[in-house]
C-alpha cells in the first residue's frame, strides 16, 4: 500500500499547495485533458479513484463519476489528488499500490482465479473495495453474481454482513445516520425494495468490501461543474467513503 511520512499514506498539504493543486486540477478536468496528458505515476501521498475492469460486464459505466468525486475530496478536504482516474485489473501486481477500487456495472460479475486472489490480497493488505450496484436489472444479475463471487472469495458466515447505520463509516467525515437514499434504487438486490443499509465484508476490524445496491453511480455521474445547480450536494457520502479508506 502507499508509505508516506504519515501513517495514513497520504500527507496533509498547506493551504497554498493546496489552493496550487486545486487550479491544477479543475483547469485539467474543465479542460477534458486529463487522459490526453502526459501520464505520470501518482504520488504516494495523493489519493487515487482507482477503476476495476473485469471483462464479464459493464466495468466502465458512468464514466463522470471520477472526476465529479475527485473535485468533492478536493472541495472539503485537504487530501491531494491525482487528477485522472487509474483503470486497472484485479490480477494486476500494481493493485496493492492503491488503497481504493471503485467496481460499478449491472451486468454479469465473474473473475477468475487470478482476479479473485488478486482482490483477496487487496483487502487483505488494507484496500478498500466499493462495488456499487447499477441495479437497472430487475433480476439483479450484478448482485446475485457480485455475491457469489464475494462467498468464493470470502466465504464466511460475516461475508457481505449487514454494516450498521452507527458504523465510523456515516461519521469519518460528515454526519449521516445511514446510507443516502439514492432516486435510482428501487430494484435494490433484485428485490424491488429500498434498504436502508449497505453490506460489506470486514477483515482486521475494518471494512474491507463495501456493497451498495443504491446506484451511487449513476447519482454522481454528472460534470462536477454542475454541482452548483443542486440544492444539495449528493456526492458528500463519497467523501466519508474516501477519509475511512484513507485513515
Amino acid at each position: 500500500m502507499f508509505t508516506d511520512e504519515n501513517a495514513s499514506g497520504w500527507a496533509w498539504p498547506d493551504e497554498t499547495t493546496r489552493m496550487i493543486d486545486r487550479r491544477t486540477f479543475l483547469v485539467r478536468m474543465g479542460a477534458g485533458l486529463a487522459s490526453q496528458l502526459p501520464a505520470r505515476r501518482p504520488r504516494s501521498s495523493e489519493f487515487v479513484f482507482a477503476r476495476l475492469r473485469y471483462d464479464s460486464g459493464d466495468w466502465d459505466y458512468n464514466p463522470k463519476v471520477a472526476g465529479n468525486i475527485l473535485d468533492t475530496i478536493v472541495q472539503y478536504t485537504s487530501i491531494p489528488v491525482f487528477p485522472e482516474e487509474i483503470v486497472i485489473t484485479a490480477d494486476s501486481p500494481e493493485l496493492l499500490a492503491f488503497p481504493f477500487l471503485f467496481m460499478t456495472g449491472h451486468k454479469l460479475v465473474r473473475f477468475s482465479d487470478r482476479e479473485r486472489q488478486g482482490l483477496v490480497r487487496f483487502v487483505e493488505k488494507g484496500g478498500l473495495l466499493f462495488s456499487d450496484d447499477c441495479n437497472h436489472d430487475v433480476d439483479g444479475l450484478y448482485a446475485k453474481s457480485f455475491e457469489e463471487e464475494m462467498r468464493r472469495a470470502f466465504p464466511g458466515a460475516t461475508t457481505l454482513a449487514k454494516i450498521p447505520n452507527a458504523h465510523a463509516l456515516y461519521r469519518s467525515f460528515f454526519a449521516f445516520d445511514g446510507p443516502p437514499q439514492t432516486s435510482h434504487e428501487l430494484n435494490g438486490w433484485g428485490d424491488d425494495m429500498v434498504h436502508d443499509y449497505l453490506r460489506g465484508v470486514e477483515r482486521g476490524g475494518r471494512l474491507g468490501v463495501i456493497y451498495s445496491n443504491k446506484d451511487y453511480g449513476c447519482e454522481w455521474d454528472y460534470d462536477w461543474r454542475n454541482k452548483r445547480f443542486r440544492r444539495e450536494d449528493n456526492t458528500r457520502f463519497a467523501v466519508n467513503v474516501v477519509v475511512y479508506c484513507m485513515t
